[in-house]
């Protein structure tokens, strides 16, 4: 790993301020999957943040990778969950028993020479019931051949590297699943075009077809029965992940409108001192603050391998993209008709915060994930109280 100066946070405030900043509402308005940006985001190390220094990543732990995220979130948050799969993928490669594979991939997404490509969704059945997947992966002499389509591909547009997840046995439910790594060009693979959405296009978002796509044995990322819970550990993180990513496009939707509403004046006197644009601000920075608590204690939960770490992502990522939808327009609403203007960063973060409420499991998944344990959560209190002092 090559030194680099400053902390990784300092970094990414850096490269944000002086990359992706400048250009993300250009890549919005081409609808650009910025390749070239992530390639040089990857030479500050934001491409192997998860990785073991021994293996050339930076060795970062969930709760640096998380302040990262939240730094160039301010910038562009697709940009930022672009690099949050490249990372995850890097990070599975690293941690797969094929270190064949590893030896093959693991420097080129490091390096974001290659770009990689997470692939668990299908159109075709609820996106967020993973387990009932219908893309096959059928075993034949010396590998095997996958036939499905997946939906909804972060990096699909320039992806070199798509992570296929597939069923081997039906009957086995999520216990038959498995992973591979599938190159663009392989025979048998027809990446589509890129979605048009409301926002967020520098994510490359798209669909991906196989059709007896035939890989070999070393292509194996994930053993059938293990590759369930190494896309779940993925999800987990990037949802952890992308509470932090939340709190950064807030964050930044706040600054721009205070900065506004300070200039501006209204009945002669700066519009943030009128109550009814300040106290909304005010509630959207509460929220801000909770957020970041709650976005810190899941990358927290990750860290330390606590066994309700899924638990913490889901809390966190539920509250902070429903908190950010709400505080970006609030924030647009304090700057009047200005809020509207593609000048302001704020519409385009508006779309990621929505964005934010679908990727890795939406809301209504969240609160599947805490309500499978309400009864034993509301059961003791979150914090013991204080010992009572007696005199």
């Amino acid at each position: 790993m090559t030194e680099r100066d400053g902390s990784s946070s300092e970094r990414a405030r850096r490269f944000t301020a002086e990359d992706v900043a400048p250009n993300a509402a250009g890549w919005e308005l081409r609808r650009e999957q910025p390749r070239e940006s992530l390639r040089r985001a990857a030479e500050e190390g934001f491409a192997g943040l998860l990785v073991p220094t021994s293996l050339g990543g930076s060795g970062a732990s969930h709760v640096e990778a998380a302040q990262v995220f939240e730094e160039l979130s301010r910038g562009c948050m697709a940009f930022a969950f672009s690099l949050v799969v490249q990372n995850n993928l890097a990070a599975g490669v690293a941690a797969s028993p094929n270190r064949a594979l590893a030896e093959r991939w693991l420097p080129s997404l490091m390096s974001a020479g290659a770009i990689g490509a997470f692939c668990l969704t299908e159109s075709d059945v609820a996106g967020s019931d993973a387990a009932a997947i219908r893309t096959r992966a059928m075993g034949v002499e010396g590998g095997w051949e996958l036939s499905g389509a997946k939906g909804w591909v972060t990096n699909s547009a320039t992806a070199d590297a798509f992570s296929i997840y597939a069923q081997t046995d039906p009957q086995l439910g999520w216990r038959g699943i498995g992973g591979w790594l599938v190159v663009r060009d392989a025979p048998g693979v027809a990446v589509e075009e890129p979605y048009a959405l409301m926002g967020a296009h520098a994510m490359g978002t798209g669909g991906i077809a196989l059709d007896r796509c035939r890989v070999g044995d070393d292509d194996l990322l994930a053993p059938p029965g293990e590759g369930f819970k190494a896309a779940m550990a993925g999800i987990d993180r990037g949802r952890a992940w992308l509470a932090a990513m939340c709190c950064g496009i807030l964050w930044e939707a706040l600054s721009v409108a205070v900065a506004y509403a300070s200039e501006r004046l209204s009945f002669g006197r700066p519009t943030l001192e009128l109550q009814a644009v300040r106290f909304p601000l005010v509630d959207a920075l509460t929220d801000l603050q909770a957020a970041r608590l709650l976005s810190g204690r899941a990358a927290e939960a990750l860290d330390e391998g606590a066994a309700d770490a899924r638990l913490h992502a889901a809390h966190a990522k539920k509250f902070a993209s429903v908190v950010a939808v709400r505080g970006i327009l609030a924030c647009m609403q304090a700057m009047g008709a200005a809020g509207y203007r593609a000048e302001y960063p704020l519409s385009r973060h508006l779309a990621a915060a929505k964005m934010a409420e679908y990727l890795d499991g939406t809301t209504e998944i969240q609160r599947l994930v805490i309500g499978r344990t309400l009864a034993d959560s509301v059961g003791e209190p979150v914090h013991p109280p204080p010992a009572r002092v007696t005199r």
